[in-house]
């Protein structure tokens, strides 16, 4: 099939970004360009010579600009099949010229909906009619027809045209295929978000899930298994999916989950705070009044473990925590952080022994995560649940116990607390100075973690600390232990048949425990 020259473009953009250039780059080949509204007048701002769609069709715009292109005059111009003597004929008999080129992309619903304060009405508005319809029609005739509905497409479009005066069947194949999937995701995404404004439901009956390839990794959690990672569509946080790499080779599937989980346990804290990750579970972490003495704190709670391990922090990473990093015999995968300074990104890559492997992502600016779905697959299914991310209200914590924690031990208690919760269960932590220093995770029995945890800290950093547990104790068997060990407090949801079981046992050892209400599983 031959291409057909391109004389003609229709333009009608919510997201602006490059399309005066774009517009430019056509102009200069010939290219006449329609357009509409806002994007008419910003293309004659910048000089592009424009022809106002409502003086082609002699239709005006109107209902705040609710109907615009929604013409027969503008798509016939688009469905017309030039291969076709009747179709050409319909077009003389009615005025109606050809359009080569449609460059379209909708309303920004994501973006508004993403505001949890968003009004309804607001939402509704920000529903595409007519950008929609542009995008399925250009798409359904790319026998003839250019859609272009994404600025990363422009550049690829314009060299087509520069260099052959059209564009190749087997790019209008290619964007008419990620113009449908523009548009069923924008549907979809709508959709879901009115679903979920049923009242009194909190999960919609049929679910959706838009998911944009971003790379495929070199292999899966086994060297054996094939994996990619794909980024959310809707997604506005700072997160590691949408981080910048700046240095060192691609990304494991492993180091990927590690340095997610490194990431979400530092992002909550106001203090300067490193957290060293190891399978998915902390072997170190720390707040500090400095990132530095934060990161060597960290680094102390399992110096053994924390061998090739991935590294979150909260603050841009200063020279002097690169320093820390570079001087010391610590073998570091990745690390990850808000950014990192020029001091820091100068030692980074050139002092360490592992400097040409070490991988450095920038997320930018954290804030603590809102609450949303978590989904996890099952064969045939998939669990969704809201994500365990908002902090606890400290209001609600009860003292069970006689003896009562002063204001430093509650404070070390509010920190062991934010910790398990990051912990594989069944979670048993010990912290101390608001550092890591024992950690029992993923064990059977929740006795078998005190046990762990007890020996990761050690006799001499055991006594005195803290011990957080992220489910209730069965027995009274962990809190002998904790009190052989020197434990000084111990903080856990409560909520057992033993309870007073295990209230008196602390209070036969003179240890006061905190009861708060809420458990942190984490599978």
């Amino acid at each position: 099939m031959d291409s057909p020259q391109i004389k003609r473009a229709l333009i009608s953009v919510s997201n602006k970004m490059g399309i005066v250039d774009f517009a430019i780059g056509l102009a200069e080949k010939g290219v006449e360009i329609y357009s509409t509204g806002g994007t008419r007048r910003h293309l004659e701002q910048a000089g592009v010579k424009v022809i106002d769609v409502s003086e082609y069709t002699k239709f005006p715009e109107m209902m705040d600009g609710r109907v615009k292109t929604l013409h027969p005059k503008v798509f016939a111009g688009i469905l017309a099949r030039r291969n076709r003597a009747d179709d050409l004929e319909s077009m003389n008999d009615h005025d109606i010229v050809p359009f080569d080129v449609v460059v379209v992309n909708l309303y920004p619903f994501a973006a508004t909906i993403a505001n949890p304060n968003v009004l309804l009405q607001d939402a509704i508005e920000q529903i595409d009619i007519g950008g929609p319809s542009l995008i399925r029609a250009a798409a359904k005739n790319s026998d003839f027809v250019t859609v272009v509905s994404n600025p990363n497409q422009y550049a690829e479009v314009l060299d087509e045209i520069n260099t052959q005066g059209c564009t190749t069947i087997g790019l209008r194949r290619r964007l008419m295929a990620q113009a449908f999937q523009h548009t069923a995701n924008y549907d979809l995404t709508i959709a879901d978000y009115f679903s979920g404004q049923t009242e009194g439901e909190q999960f919609p009956a049929t679910m959706t899930v838009v998911l944009n390839r971003r790379s495929v990794l070199r292999y899966g959690e086994n060297s054996h298994q094939s994996a990619a990672v794909y980024s959310s569509e809707n997604n506005r946080e700072a997160c590691l999916v949408n981080s910048r790499q700046l240095h060192g080779k691609n990304l494991s599937y492993n180091n990927l989950l590690d340095l997610d989980a490194a990431l979400n346990m530092v992002r909550g804290f106001e203090q300067p705070a490193c957290s060293v990750i190891k399978h998915n579970n902390p072997c170190g972490a720390a707040v500090a009044d400095s990132l530095k003495v934060a990161c060597e704190k960290g680094f102390a709670g399992d110096p053994v473990s924390a061998f090739g391990s991935v590294v979150g922090m909260n603050r841009t990473v200063d020279g002097e925590t690169a320093s820390f990093l570079a001087e010391s015999d610590l073998f570091v995968e990745a690390i990850v952080a808000p950014g990192f300074d020029d001091d820091a990104l100068e030692i980074l890559v050139t002092k360490p022994k592992w400097k040409k492997n070490v991988r450095l992502l920038k997320v930018g600016e954290l804030n603590p995560l809102r609450g949303s779905w978590e989904m996890r697959q099952l064969v045939g299914g998939v669990l969704v649940q809201d994500g365990d991310v908002l902090a606890d209200d400290e209001a609600t914590w009860k003292v069970a116990t006689e003896c009562q924690p002063d204001e430093s031990l509650m404070a070390e208690l509010a920190f062991g607390w934010s910790m398990v919760r990051f912990v594989k269960s069944n979670a048993i932590t010990l912290s101390k100075d608001c550092s890591l220093v024992g950690v029992g995770a993923g064990q059977m029995s929740r006795v078998d973690s005190v046990m762990i945890a007890i020996r990761k800290a050690g006799e001499e950093r055991a006594k005195g600390s803290v011990l957080a547990s992220d489910a209730f104790f069965p027995f009274a068997d962990s809190i002998a232990l904790a009190a052989e060990a020197g434990v000084s407090a111990i903080i856990q949801p409560g909520g057992s048949m033993r309870d007073q079981e295990v209230i008196d046992a602390c209070n036969e050892h003179g240890i006061p425990m905190v009861f708060t209400g809420k458990r942190h599983f984490r599978h």
